[in-house]
């Protein structure tokens, strides 16, 4: 297993794991994630905050990380975190407990960078979603409804946010 940033040879695959992460959503769930822009995805892998996870040479999962996400975590932005943004599983990799993984790393990455906590989010009340993670090492924050929607996809609009947090001094 490898970490590693993304390229701008990854795109295809990014682009094809959200969609299969997007087709799996709506077979779950009334909320999936919108289609991202290209321009999105190539600014995250020109600042070092696209990841890839690798398996064998084989990309089994990406996801994106920022160091601000203020329209989500409105007050507690201030505190010194990384955000966890669309981690999408390769289904050849399904059940192999990548966001643990994830977490893992992240929790040296965030040190690494002078931070405190791990955060991500999740669009609307998903109880099974919610006891993944918590399985994966997150604390439940519980679920906030936004504020400012302005700019964000759709799913945040009008739905309620489930957060999620890990420290890195967590043992978990």
């Amino acid at each position: 297993m490898e970490i590693k940033n993304c390229d701008t040879d990854d795109i295809d695959e990014i682009f094809r794991l959200y969609k299969v992460a997007r087709d799996f959503q709506k077979t779950k769930f009334t909320m999936h994630w919108p289609e991202f822009e290209s321009k999105l995805i190539k600014t995250e892998i020109s600042e070092n905050r696209q990841w890839k996870l690798l398996i064998d040479n084989q990309v089994a999962c990406v996801w994106a990380i920022t160091f601000d996400d203020a329209q989500i975590w409105e007050e507690r932005n201030n505190d010194l975190s990384i955000y966890l943004h669309r981690i999408a599983t390769n289904p050849n990799f399904r059940g192999q407990n990548l966001v643990r993984k994830i977490l893992k790393w992240a929790k040296k990455y965030a040190k690494e960078n002078d931070k405190k906590y791990i955060r991500m989010d999740t669009v609307g009340n998903n109880p099974g979603l919610i006891s993944y993670y918590e399985k994966c090492g997150f604390d439940f924050l519980g679920l906030v409804y936004l504020k400012n929607t302005n700019g964000l996809p759709a799913p945040y609009k009008n739905s309620y946010i489930g957060l999620f947090q890990a420290t890195t001094d967590s043992r978990r």
